[in-house]
């Protein structure tokens, strides 16, 4: 595995980081890409395999970074302050786990020097999802799953 000389996450705090660093932080898993549903009766929240619209789920990388927010109502934008508020980010979250003082995987791209690594340890969302294009909203609980964690 190739090691960063330019290990800035490990010396800074995650309020610290450049816009650039920030962005380099994103391990391009696509898990935060999913759609979440929540029951009505017990407030409780699911994952599905449902990828945002803009999602191209062949490489698990938005269609239209840029305009992402204009295009999808319900997008986010993380921020140190977020990622310690959403619970349903995934324990492998890179921006979860800077946030909460723990170390990068070996898998991720800052670590192993290749974006490929996150999809070839089977991280990522890339051959599990299906784009919300495709289903119905009606229908999003039938594409409820639990291996996004």
């Amino acid at each position: 595995m190739k090691s960063n000389d330019n290990s800035f996450w490990k010396s800074k705090k995650i309020t610290e980081f450049t816009p650039l660093e920030w962005e380099l932080l994103c391990d391009g898993c696509a898990l935060c890409c999913l759609i979440r549903i929540q029951d009505e009766d017990t407030d409780e929240l699911f994952t599905t395999n449902v990828g945002c619209k803009l999602l191209d789920v062949q490489t698990c990388r938005c269609m239209d970074y840029i305009n992402r927010f204009d295009k999808v109502n319900y997008c986010l934008s993380l921020s140190p302050e977020l990622v310690t508020q959403l619970e349903w980010l995934p324990k492998t979250c890179a921006y979860r786990l800077i946030a909460e003082e723990k170390e990068l995987p070996y898998w991720h791209h800052l670590v192993s020097g290749s974006r490929k690594t996150v999809h070839d340890c089977g991280i990522s969302a890339m051959g599990r999802i299906i784009s919300e294009r495709y289903v119905k909203s009606d229908e999003l609980f039938d594409y409820i799953v639990d291996w996004w964690e």
